[in-house]
C-alpha cells in the first residue's frame, strides 16, 4: 500500500485506536480530540501540525517524524520520543501530561514545555540548551549527562538536577526551588 499525503486537513474526534489511520505524510493538519492510544504510528511524518486534546498514551512513534509540531492539552503517557526520527525534530508542549515519557539522547534545544506534567520523564543525555520549562512539574525526572545550558527553570518545580553530572552553565532557576540542585549533597536547607 502506498503512503498517503494529507495537506491542510482537520481531524476532529477521530478514534484511531478503533478506526484506520493511514500511514503517510501529514502537513499543516490539525487533530482535535483524537485518540491515538496504543496506535502504531511508526514511520509517519507530521510537519507543521497541531494536536489539541489528543491521547497519545503508549503510541508507537518509532521512526516517526515530528517537524514543527505543537501539542496542546495532550495526554502522552509513556511515549518513547527517543525512538522517533531525530532528524529535524522540533516540537513544543503546552498543558500536556508527559509522565513516564522518554526523550533520552535527543536534540531538543530551544524546546518549550509550558504547564506540563513531566513526572518520571527521562531526559538523560538530552540536549535541552535554551529550552523553557514554564510552570512544569518535574518530580522524578531524570537528568543525567544532560545539556541544560541557558535553560529556563525559573517557574519549574519538583526537579532534582545534579550540577556535577549535567551542563547547567547559564541556566536560570528560582531561589525558592534551588534546593533541587543540592539534593545529592543530603544537606538540610531551612
Amino acid at each position: 500500500m502506498t503512503d498517503v499525503f494529507v495537506d491542510e486537513k482537520e481531524f476532529i474526534g477521530s478514534n484511531f485506536s478503533k478506526e484506520t489511520f493511514l500511514k503517510g505524510t501529514y502537513e499543516y493538519c490539525s487533530f482535535k480530540n483524537c485518540d491515538f492510544n496504543n496506535v502504531n504510528m511508526a514511520g509517519f511524518q507530521f510537519t507543521d501540525c497541531q494536536f489539541i486534546d489528543c491521547d497519545f498514551s503508549l503510541a508507537n512513534v518509532f521512526a516517526t517524524i515530528f517537524q514543527d509540531v505543537v501539542f496542546n492539552s495532550c495526554k502522552m503517557l509513556g511515549l518513547q520520543f527517543d525512538t522517533c526520527d531525530a532528524f529535524g525534530l522540533a516540537v513544543s508542549f503546552n498543558d500536556c501530561q508527559l509522565n513516564h515519557t522518554s526523550f533520552r539522547s535527543l536534540k531538543l534545544n530551544k524546546t518549550h514545555f509550558t504547564n506540563c506534567k513531566l513526572q518520571e520523564v527521562d531526559f538523560s543525555e538530552t540536549h535541552l540548551s535554551q529550552s523553557y520549562f514554564s510552570n512544569c512539574d518535574l518530580q522524578g525526572a531524570i537528568f543525567e549527562n544532560t545539556n541544560l545550558e541557558k535553560a529556563n527553570f525559573k517557574t519549574a518545580f519538583n526537579y532534582t538536577i545534579n550540577p556535577e553530572n549535567n551542563k547547567i552553565k547559564g541556566a536560570q532557576f528560582s531561589l525558592k526551588d534551588v534546593a533541587g540542585l543540592l539534593t545529592q549533597y543530603k544537606i538540610q536547607i531551612v
